[in-house]
């Protein structure tokens, strides 16, 4: 996250009922979810050697976490997943500025996935108020995927672009215009000032 959570509770006042994240990796955030103690929350990750390690790491920390192994987005199906070794690029969408700001990384890989959508796989009475999304250009269809679980949602916090990282990657400015009762409170780009993180808080407690 390069944003700091702890700095944005402190903030903005955020109480975190509950989280949901979409595209957990290998787990970086279980220990920051561990010392919030956060109980309440359901992590996605569609790479099947990623969510072994997110398995481990969850395990490790004794998390109380729900972990899937899918992919999310806004249909049901199958996916292809373009990847570097570590899983780390992992994108449903193809690289693009991504090879010129990382040369030194390879996308050697391609995974057949599980694909969902956060209102099959989120029941309508939950208790999750947090959305937590890194799938590497694809937020906008996880959102458009998941309009009945955003009624509950309080708070995003999501990766973002200014430029296509990914081939037809959606851009800070589609977010912008989609979310239409949230408010970016927060935004911070990486050195290369083409992708970054951002949180969007629902109008009226900010």
């Amino acid at each position: 996250m390069l944003l700091s959570l702890n700095s944005l509770i402190k903030q903005y006042n955020i109480n975190i009922s509950g989280v949901i994240h979409v595209g957990g990796h290998v787990g970086e955030e279980a220990m920051e979810y561990k010392m919030k103690d956060i109980e309440n929350i359901i992590i996605f990750e569609p790479q099947k050697h990623c969510f072994d390690q997110l398995v481990a790491r969850v395990n490790q920390v004794e998390l109380p976490a729900k972990l899937v192994n899918k992919a999310l987005g806004n249909r049901v199906g199958r996916a292809e997943i373009i990847s570097d070794p570590t899983g780390l690029c992992g994108s449903i969408l193809k690289p693009k500025i991504h090879l010129q700001l990382s040369p030194d990384t390879f996308f050697t890989e391609t995974h057949d996935v599980e694909i969902s959508t956060l209102d099959d796989e989120i029941p309508e009475d939950h208790t999750y108020n947090f959305l937590n999304m890194d799938t590497q250009g694809y937020e906008l269809e996880v959102l458009k995927g998941g309009t009945k679980t955003l009624e509950g949602i309080n708070y995003i916090y999501t990766e973002v672009n200014q430029a296509e990282v990914y081939e037809n990657n959606a851009m800070i400015s589609d977010l912008d215009e989609y979310l239409v009762d949230f408010t970016r409170v927060a935004t911070g780009w990486h050195g290369s000032q083409t992708w970054g993180d951002a949180l969007y808080i629902r109008k009226g407690l900010v």
